[in-house]
């Protein structure tokens, strides 16, 4: 395949990535961005692409890794690292005293929300939180990963419903 034709198949596939990116982003320009990083790397590295696979998942996989490592390098640059001698501000506990009223009260809530979801989801989610890996899930509870991958996502979503009055007071949701 040459070089022309490897980039009019990646240039049909532009307005279906810009929904993608969009949907990772939340921002048109970094949206923008984003695929236009997507597209400079997919003609970079077209000796990788195997013709005849699916084109439009291979730049889906480069377009969601270049936005984890775009957000990771973000985050990294953001980490401020304090080496001075005035460690008397960060053990200030009232520059970072939290209403441990209302934390409890969302506690309460969140182990409510888990207790009633029903007890294979709650089991597999509980698993995952406690940081086993999918594979180890599946091992313990002797179930096919897929299942796993799929409990731990409608248990995911029941509780996002369940708890949605957090997310609205916190501004994570409109």
């Amino acid at each position: 395949m040459t070089a022309i034709e490897f980039s009019n198949m990646i240039s049909n596939e532009t307005s279906t990535m810009k929904n993608y990116a969009l949907v990772l982003t939340k921002n048109i320009e970094d949206a923008n961005d984003l695929v236009q990083e997507t597209m400079l790397k997919a003609f970079t590295y077209r000796s990788k692409f195997a013709s005849g696979t699916n084109l439009k998942g291979w730049l889906y996989i480069i377009m969601k890794n270049s936005f984890i490592n775009n957000y990771r390098r973000l985050i990294k640059r953001n980490t401020v690292i304090d080496t001075s001698e005035n460690s008397y501000l960060m053990d200030n506990v009232s520059q970072t005293d939290f209403n441990k009223g209302e934390l409890n009260f969302v506690r309460k809530d969140i182990d409510y929300a888990i207790n009633m979801l029903p007890d294979d989801l709650k089991t597999t989610f509980i698993l995952n939180v406690d940081g086993y890996k999918y594979h180890e899930i599946a091992d313990i509870m002797q179930i096919p990963i897929g299942t796993v991958k799929t409990r731990i996502f409608v248990a995911k979503r029941k509780l996002r419903k369940m708890l949605n009055v957090y997310g609205v007071n916190f501004g994570l949701l409109n």
